[in-house]
């Protein structure tokens, strides 16, 4: 009886697995829900923050121009266009009453994250998230193989247990605080705000702020605000505030004191997407003229 020859393929070791941090994080709950949810048409979903409003219509005339531009089809400025970080700094100075500050703009404020977390996290490192937390950053964390610790928050308000952190804050990397609150809506008070920067500061920690819900306070008594130092970086994002969510446009601001950090960001963010892509920054310096939704 002939024997069947050994082929190259039967002699191949099996492959290797896929990355072991990759296969630790959680899956993504909004891809497992709006699979469970395909189809259906009698079930309103509350699982992703999705805007009912456009974006304004000079966005997406500047867009639809930018496209014909020789320039939206090259490589541009890693940090994001000259005229929306001119533009950025103009706003988080009016605004958020954040002065000198540097920024970088990317593909959205999960990137935003990422490229944070990359640039300041080694494996080992400890995090902090409260309590509850959006579920990307926990992935991002996750994923960068640090450790993260859960920080509470007070039962009756959803405010930053502020006790809580001054006893548990030393020998942590960094914090994070989603404000308003995804997925609670809490707002935190300029007083809270204050107060966890400078406990952060006193213990060597970084407090990473994500304002992506900025504009979604809507009690005339009641304000957002931003907080600053040198240990503070803030992520803002393009998507609620103009319905710009599938152009994916964030960005970060940090003290433009910060030399390593910034040079740290800018090697995250040539790795990943090179440069933020021009027609979305081209809507989103349209956006900004306009004014939120």
């Amino acid at each position: 009886v002939g024997r069947r020859p050994i082929t190259l393929a039967a002699m191949a070791a099996p492959l290797a697995r896929v990355s072991r941090s990759i296969m630790r994080t959680d899956p993504p709950c909004i891809v497992k829900m709006n699979t469970i949810l395909a189809g259906a048409t009698d079930i309103k979903s509350l699982a992703q923050g999705v805007t009912h409003w456009a974006p304004p219509s000079s966005a997406l005339d500047a867009a639809a121009s930018a496209v014909h531009e020789p320039a939206s089809s090259r490589y541009g400025s890693v940090t994001g266009l000259p005229e929306l970080t001119s533009l950025l700094k103009e706003k988080l100075a009016n605004e958020n009453q954040l002065l000198n500050q540097d920024v970088m703009v990317t593909m959205g404020a999960n990137q935003a994250f990422m490229n944070i977390a990359l640039a300041l996290c080694d494996p080992g490192d400890t995090v902090l998230l409260f309590k509850p937390y959006y579920f990307n950053h926990f992935m991002a964390l996750q994923m960068t193989d640090v450790n993260v610790q859960f920080a509470p928050r007070d039962a009756n308000t959803f405010q930053p247990d502020l006790a809580w952190l001054e006893d548990n804050l030393s020998g942590n990397k960094m914090l994070v605080l989603v404000n308003p609150c995804n997925p609670s809506g809490a707002l935190a008070t300029a007083q809270t705000l204050q107060r966890v920067q400078e406990l952060c500061e006193k213990h060597g920690v970084w407090l990473i702020v994500d304002n992506t819900y900025e504009y979604f306070v809507y009690e005339e008594a009641v304000k957002h605000h931003s907080v600053s130092g040198p240990n503070v970086l803030n992520v803002y994002s393009f998507s609620k505030a103009y319905g710009l969510m599938g152009w994916r446009v964030g960005y970060i601001a940090y003290p433009d004191e910060q030399h390593e950090l910034q040079a740290s960001l800018l090697k995250v963010q040539d790795t990943i997407p090179i440069c933020p892509c021009i027609v979305s920054q081209r809507a989103a310096i349209a956006a900004l003229k306009a004014g939120s939704a």
